[in-house]
């Protein structure tokens, strides 16, 4: 059974700096495209980063390019977020995702195979 479980997830103010974890088992980690997702309140699921099976491929959305960078340990069969110069948009529910597609980076809902239960960041004024 896959299992994938975030953490990390705190309230900040704004321009501060989080890192969220997210520890993947039950399934070959490298064998995994990986990312993050969020979901703030009343408004739709919406992609943060992804990366490929070795790291060497990431992708962001404008919303976040230049602030956020994902990384991967394979070693560790974890991810991270970093997170700096948080924003109050930035407050949401953040979710880890995997897929079985190991050179692939997953930048839609239909990418996703599996889902962790979310971490909350919450960035005050």
């Amino acid at each position: 059974q896959v299992q994938m479980a975030e953490s990390g997830g705190d309230m900040v103010q704004t321009g501060g700096s989080l890192r969220l974890s997210c520890r993947v088992s039950g399934i070959p980690f490298d064998n995994l495209a990986m990312g993050w997702f969020r979901q703030a309140p009343g408004k739709e699921r919406e992609w943060v980063s992804c990366t490929n099976w070795n790291g060497q491929t990431k992708n962001y959305p404008p919303a976040v390019h230049g602030r956020f960078t994902i990384s991967r340990d394979n070693k560790m069969n974890m991810i991270f977020l970093q997170m700096n110069d948080l924003k109050s948009e930035d407050t949401a529910m953040y979710y880890c995702v995997a897929a079985a597609k190991p050179w692939w980076c997953p930048r839609e809902s239909s990418d996703v195979e599996y889902w962790g239960l979310g971490t909350q960041v919450t960035v005050s004024a």
